[in-house]
């Protein structure tokens, strides 16, 4: 029965009946025919098309794998001939044709006949022919390489694998075995499998290429990994030598139909223009040089990885941290760190969040820290890519900086808690995440105009025209207005923008940030509401009020009461300091220094008064006792920054004692 099989397949490689098949290899990046792999194939006169996985076991065993090869390689390289010299050929190597010392004069030979260059030629050979034959295969592979060739290890993974194999052989290619690609999208080992051996390739500067992909889902995979080049059924069966040229030219086609629909290359260069290995060593050389602490923490919070910038904010070495936990190294921090780095565990990501304690230095230190999910090829959450700034000064300074002015300055206006950036033509492209916390409403959601649908239907209006107004003069924008929050509650906002101009002076991109200004809107409300409180009694009090502030002695109140009694004006002078407005004589007529008035020493000294006896030049120019208390008005450290005087006349009570009474001659003084 075999020795009829044989006899067969001698015939039918005699007869032509054994064809080349060419199966298409891709570039994974840019989606262009790369070339062809070879297989042979027998057309049987009565069993039809016979698949090589019948016949090449025979040939071997029957000695007649050489000729076949032979028959096999002339047909292959007359084919290709015929097509553009940037398509390559990759053609199989058995264990059995490795071992052959005329395999070079045999493939040389074949290509002299056909014109075929043989730079354009791939010799793949498989793991398994290696074994116990690896100084006959680099005597073999050597020749091979020196006629120009590529030389790749075919289904690597699969047999014997040995890096030191990829030292002993000068390969310039791997090929990722079917049976790991077809199956990585459902199981871990494979997509892990897959992935080492493309990033193998790539750190010994090897093209790869994955074998048995028949859907995008694995393209895309693999082009995630970073893999060359693919082959399988989702770029079209392995079609005959005659149908060759016209698979060519439809590609072509098809490609340059592609080519018209995708983005900008510019917009893409990230993607295009590095292999992930450079990408890795760009973002790693970012990563050690990046001023803020960066790592990246497992699922049991252990540090895989960190940068200097982080070790010197923990005060301990880097090696010190790897394998360690979150916890073990900055556990007084750690205390408020761990719910957020459970959450981003499940997928949440946190940006800005600020906590203060011990470090490990003993100072207290205050940290704004922020928890991004990283995720595996599979979309698998791996850990937590966290970002710390050290913001400790920052802090101290907005601490200093609220007590000089008194608390006015709010927190939100030093440090915005939702940044926000639109387009030239005010269209909103992006929005802090605080956004989405504030009123439920997503990013996508927020995006454009669809932001106005958070907003009070009473400032709505006003809050559009203010924007359309700057989009059009590129003015900066400031706007309150309210927005609904998640609870469904209404809370005041401030939004303030500039924009960003390019060398022309055009807008080409709007910055701005949201602060919360429900707290300040409420304070003024009832800052508001105790002012007028405070009016009504100063208005109403059956006495004369003066008020000055200090060092000056700038008159800044007074009340009716007190122009009633000193018969003249009080806020018509109120640029005019007190002792200015004023002429007293003490009980003997002498007319009282500056320093001498209550009100004065109040300011001056601090000095309480009560109940003390002045007589008073009036605006009218009539003289009349008064009562002047007066007191110091003094801020939240205790320095004076003002002073009041109260103002009684003593002649609506006491008239029979000062009626008549005159200003000693040449002390009268007319008022100023």
């Amino acid at each position: 029965m075999i020795a009829d099989y044989v006899v067969d397949l001698r015939r039918g490689i005699d007869s032509g009946e054994l064809v080349p098949y060419f199966q298409p290899l891709v570039e994974l990046r840019t989606g262009q025919l790369s070339g062809f792999e070879v297989l042979a194939r027998w057309k049987h006169p009565l069993r039809g098309m016979v698949p090589p996985d019948e016949f090449i076991q025979v040939a071997e065993d029957s000695g007649c794998i050489g000729a076949l090869m032979e028959k096999v390689l002339v047909d292959a390289f007359a084919a290709m001939k015929k097509l553009p010299a940037h398509l390559r050929l990759s053609i199989n190597v058995s264990a059995i044709q490795l071992r052959d010392l005329s395999l070079r004069r045999q493939v040389s030979l074949a290509a002299e006949r056909t014109g075929f260059s043989l730079s354009r030629l791939t010799v793949e050979i498989t793991e398994s022919a290696l074994v116990g034959n690896i100084e006959h295969a680099r005597s073999v592979t050597e020749e091979l390489k020196s006629l120009g060739s590529r030389i790749a290890i075919d289904d690597f993974g699969t047999g014997y694998s040995s890096l030191r194999h990829l030292h002993a052989l000068p390969f310039d290619e791997i090929k990722v075995d079917q049976s790991f690609v077809q199956t990585m999208l459902s199981r871990r080992e494979s997509r892990k499998i897959v992935a080492a051996i493309v990033g193998l390739g790539q750190s010994l500067g090897m093209l790869t290429a994955a074998e048995g992909v028949e859907d995008a889902a694995q393209a895309d995979m693999l082009l995630w990994l970073g893999c060359d080049l693919a082959q399988g059924w989702l770029y079209g069966r392995a079609v005959p030598a005659g149908k060759l040229s016209q698979y060519v030219s439809d590609q072509k086609k098809q490609q340059s139909k592609e080519a018209s629909k995708r983005p900008n290359p510019e917009d893409t260069a990230f993607h295009m223009e590095a292999l992930p290995s450079q990408r890795l060593s760009q973002l790693q050389a970012i990563y050690d040089g990046a001023p803020v602490g960066l790592c990246f923490v497992d699922r049991n919070m252990r540090y895989v990885s960190l940068n200097k910038r982080l070790a010197e904010m923990n005060h301990a070495p880097i090696v010190a941290h790897l394998g360690r936990t979150v916890g073990e190294l900055i556990p007084q921090f750690y205390v408020h760190l761990e719910p957020y780095l459970k959450r981003a565990l499940n997928g949440e990501a946190f940006a800005g969040l600020e906590f203060q304690a011990e470090g490990p230095d003993g100072q207290m230190q205050v940290r704004s820290t922020s928890y991004q999910p990283t995720r595996d090829e599979a979309g698998e959450i791996v850990g937590v890519s966290v970002a710390v700034l050290d913001i400790t000064e920052r802090e101290s300074t907005q601490v200093a900086l609220q007590e000089s002015e008194d608390h006015h300055r709010y927190a939100v206006e030093l440090n915005p808690q939702v940044p926000w950036t639109a387009g030239s033509d005010g269209m909103i492209v992006e929005a802090s995440p605080q956004w989405t916390t504030l009123t439920g409403m997503t990013e996508e959601e927020s995006k454009g105009w669809g932001w106005g649908r958070a907003l009070h239907p009473d400032d709505l209006e006003r809050t559009s025209v203010a924007w359309r107004r700057s989009v059009e003069t590129g003015d900066p924008l400031d706007v309150e207005y309210r927005i609904r929050c998640l609870d469904g509650s209404w809370r005041w906002m401030r939004s303030r923008a500039a924009a960003r101009r390019g060398p022309d002076g055009r807008v080409i991109r709007w910055y701005g940030a949201l602060e919360d200004i429900d707290e300040h809107k409420r304070v003024l409300e009832e800052l508001r509401e105790s002012r007028a409180l405070l009016e009504g009694v100063f208005h109403a009090v059956p006495v004369g009020i003066v008020i000055a502030e200090a060092p000056s002695g700038r008159v800044v109140m007074g009340n009716p009461q007190a122009e009633a009694i000193l018969r003249h004006p009080i806020l018509p002078k109120l640029d005019t300091a007190a002792h200015e407005q004023w002429v007293a004589f003490d009980a003997n007529g002498r007319r009282l220094e500056v320093e001498e008035y209550p009100l004065v020493r109040a300011i001056q000294q601090g000095e309480i008064t009560v109940s003390e006896e002045v007589q008073y030049q009036r605006g009218d120019g009539s003289v009349g006792w008064l009562s002047l208390s007066a007191a110091p008005i003094r801020g939240d450290d205790g320095t004076i920054t003002g002073g009041v005087v109260a103002i009684r006349d003593l002649e609506e009570g006491e008239q029979g004692r000062l009626r008549g009474v005159e200003v000693p001659e040449g002390k009268k003084v007319k008022s100023q």
